[in-house]
């Protein structure tokens, strides 16, 4: 955000539009809809017109449903490729489909590429097709390129609009370029620089260029260890690659090394707040997580979990069943068994989401592997017998039966090295396999702490001769 967004954003507050939080307090939203409501669209736009983007895109969120169509068409000319960017996948997606093609070119056009591509890319194929033909030449063919790349790839994230020169000319001739050329794009940090088959050889921040003579060759001073994106790239490693390097900005290469577009760390910082929630959720089976998400689509998401859930809770009550005449015979089991698969459960779900975290960010590899497993070994064993311990004691203090007291505690201990070693065999495996451990890890090791906790517990029982 720029010195302009900052102080409009500061007027907002001043105004009475933002909370402390820089959220739309509910009275402006409640006075903004009536203004629609009762067909005053002149008092709308004025409510609306100080608002940044992304706070209009906000308001639109923060509006039912069926009320944005009639908030669009109140504010049509305040509704700017800007606002579109900064809006809800979803709530985009119910906007884009009131607009007519003419209306999502005219938008599109005004979009850095990626942008662009992120609005197109959701459309219907005919919808997608219309749009196109309506834009330009020139940006029909780039927003073509992009969505013929993978989805989450770095050729959907780049944007095309860059500046690259070439080795041999002068500080002096880039300058000169950039202050000649009205077309040429004003977001960037760094130039690239390019030999004749446009291949990048190294990069110059525009600070150097700023303070260096003019006669001073571009080869001079740029820096030619620089960080090179593939077309291809999963938009997760690319995030990666500039949290590493600590990069602004670096140059996509297509297969044959060419310079093809750039991706910048403001796409970086949403692809990270995007991966990092979308792991959590796929860790509960919630899907997307998304309140604006269709309810019909949260509901298929859910329930395909919830029946897998289903099933892993039926396979851990048939291993109860096996133990029934223990059960009946000494009913405390009954009331002691879902601590031990419980507490198990916690300690694989501690251990799973750490493996998780660890391998999305390449913390963990093969070359540490080994060295996790028997690392979490170590801390589950500390751990189980800690809890074993106390739940031995409270056991005999509130029962009184020293053997159910021991059971329970060698029971405890056991599932706890269980839950570890669960939590990260499972994910490791699955992504071995390429499956995503975020999304299937959860319910097996659920499964495999629900079924040993009640075996270990059940089975030491019948063996110590409790239920006889």
């Amino acid at each position: 955000m720029n010195e302009t967004d900052l102080t409009s954003v500061g007027d907002e507050v001043e105004t009475g539009q933002l909370d402390e939080d820089d959220r739309l307090k509910p009275e402006f939203v409640r006075a903004v809809l009536d203004a629609v409501e009762a067909g005053d669209d002149e008092a709308a736009r004025s409510l609306v017109e100080p608002l940044h983007p992304a706070d209009i895109a906000d308001l639109f969120e923060l509006t039912p449903n069926e009320r944005r169509g009639d908030l669009a068409k109140a504010i049509t000319d305040l509704l700017d490729g800007d606002v579109f960017a900064e809006m809800n996948d979803y709530v985009r997606e119910d906007l884009i489909d009131s607009l007519s093609a003419t209306q999502v070119a005219d938008i599109a056009s005004e979009l850095d590429t990626d942008d662009a591509v992120a609005i197109i890319e959701d459309m219907e194929e005919d919808d997608q097709r219309a749009v196109l033909r309506a834009l330009d030449p020139d940006d029909r063919a780039a927003i073509e390129e992009a969505l013929s790349y993978p989805e989450e790839s770095a050729g959907r994230l780049m944007q095309r609009e860059l500046i690259a020169v070439p080795e041999h000319w002068t500080v002096g001739d880039a300058i000169d370029y950039l202050r000649g050329h009205e077309e040429l794009t004003t977001d960037f940090w760094e130039i690239f620089v390019v030999d004749p088959g446009h291949k990048p050889v190294g990069t110059c921040q525009l600070s150097w260029i700023l303070r260096t003579p003019r006669t001073v060759s571009i080869g001079d001073v740029m820096k030619r260890e620089q960080t090179l994106i593939p077309v291809d790239m999963d938009q997760e490693e690319v995030a990666l690659r500039f949290q590493k390097y600590a990069l602004i900005s670096a140059a996509v290469i297509d297969a044959g090394g060419r310079l093809v577009g750039m991706i910048t760390v403001d796409d970086i910082v949403h692809i990270i707040s995007e991966e990092a929630g979308e792991d959590i959720l796929r860790l509960s089976g919630a899907g997307e997580g998304d309140i604006n998400e269709p309810i019909a689509l949260t509901v298929r998401t859910r329930i395909t979990w919830l029946v897998v859930n289903l099933g892993t809770a039926m396979l851990a009550a048939s291993v109860v069943g096996l133990f029934q005449g223990e059960i009946a015979k000494f009913a405390l089991l009954a009331v002691l068994m879902p601590i031990v698969s419980g507490m198990g459960g916690n300690a694989g779900t501690q251990t799973l989401a750490v493996v998780v975290r660890a391998l999305a960010t390449n913390q963990l590899t093969s070359s540490n592997t080994a060295r996790m497993i028997l690392r979490e070994f170590r801390i589950a064993a500390a751990n189980g017998a800690m809890l074993g311990i106390l739940i031995g004691m409270g056991t005999w203090l509130i029962f009184g039966n020293s053997d159910l007291a021991i059971v329970i505690a060698m029971a405890m201990v056991m599932n706890n090295l269980v839950a570890g070693l669960s939590g990260v065999l499972i994910p490791v495996s699955l992504e071995r396999a390429g499956v995503d451990p975020a999304v299937s890890s959860a319910v097996f090791v659920t499964m495999m702490t629900d079924v040993m906790g009640f075996f270990c517990f059940l089975g030491l029982a019948s063996l110590w001769g409790l239920g006889g």
